[in-house]
């Protein structure tokens, strides 16, 4: 049975709490919207609850195209963006209160129109009334008199702590690539926290290490995996290689980390989108509790580890 009720969490002001008998997600509706707690009632929280995890987007350009005294947060948890990501567009202050509308599996979130982008976005829950499983919908409007060529962003920033498992493609393209990884300036792929197998990457959380780092994949399968401690938080989309163009050279997923959290994102196709079109993208999320150990450095490890979840 699905649940609903009104909580203050931490420093958001109010939540919109939705539980079963196995897992509770709060979404805020003071600021936002975020996911800003998914896990086991009674659990850790796979989500970033810290509300100063980045520092605030508030500089003289990003007031004088939002306005005076407006600033970004990142807030934490999972968000609807859009991509490519551009300054100071992309970053808009999502600081005020949220409409709600409550459904049978969860609820529909409307924050206010980016009148200064021309878009509206939603973000759309429906939950599982006896497992973990959880669909996260999220849609973007153009509300503009012009067309807009983008991609919904589900951008889930993480709890520290945890190690991202990411399945490369495995197709068969004979004597041509069959994987494309997007590196950011700022990324060492030498870096410790990362580890290239033969058939996964794995990208630790580590909270004492300050340097960015940022890849993009184009994964086939859609599908990856953040460790933390006992509990595996698992993230599936639909992806359209074959036919459709992504954004930042190709790429349906991409990670970031800092020393405060790591960022688990999907993107759907770029697309030229209308006015009043809607473009929208959805996830599946589940939590599975750790089947058995695991060398996150040994592919054959990994396998063992995710053949049994």
């Amino acid at each position: 049975m699905i649940k609903t009720e009104i909580k203050s969490y931490l420093n958001y002001g109010n939540v919109l709490a939705i539980s079963n008998d196995v897992i509770e997600l709060y979404v805020t509706i003071d600021v936002g919207p975020r996911i800003i707690r998914y896990g086991y009632i009674g659990g850790q929280n796979v989500m970033c609850d810290n509300r100063n995890a980045g520092a605030p987007k508030d500089d003289q350009e990003f007031q004088n195209f939002f306005g005076k005294g407006k600033k970004w947060e990142i807030l934490g948890g999972h968000r609807v963006w859009i991509s490519p990501e551009s300054y100071p567009n992309t970053y808009y202050p999502d600081l005020d209160a949220v409409k709600y509308e409550i459904t049978e599996s969860g609820a529909i979130f409307t924050p206010n129109a980016e009148i200064e982008n021309g878009l509206q976005k939603q973000l759309e829950i429906k939950m599982d009334p006896d497992d973990t499983n959880v669909q996260v919908t999220m849609r973007v409007t153009n509300i503009d008199n012009t067309a807009k060529e983008f991609a919904v962003w589900g951008l889930t920033v993480s709890a520290v702590g945890g190690t991202l498992i990411v399945p490369m493609n495995t197709n068969d393209t004979g004597l041509l690539a069959n994987r494309n990884i997007s590196v950011w300036p700022y990324t060492n792929l030498a870096d410790s926290r990362l580890h290239f197998g033969n058939r996964y990457v794995t990208l630790n959380q580590n909270p004492n290490v300050t340097q960015a780092l940022k890849l993009g994949f184009d994964l086939n399968n859609g599908e990856v995996f953040y460790l933390m401690g006992n509990d595996i938080f698992r993230k599936k989309y639909d992806t359209y290689h074959n036919t459709e163009k992504y954004p930042d050279n190709n790429c349906s997923f991409e990670t970031y980390t800092c020393n405060n959290f790591l960022e688990v994102e999907s993107l759907s196709p770029l697309k030229k989108v209308n006015p009043q079109e809607t473009l929208s993208l959805t996830e599946h999320w589940s939590l599975i509790k750790k089947p058995c150990d695991v060398d996150l450095m040994d592919d054959n490890s990994i396998d063992n580890l995710l053949k049994n979840l």
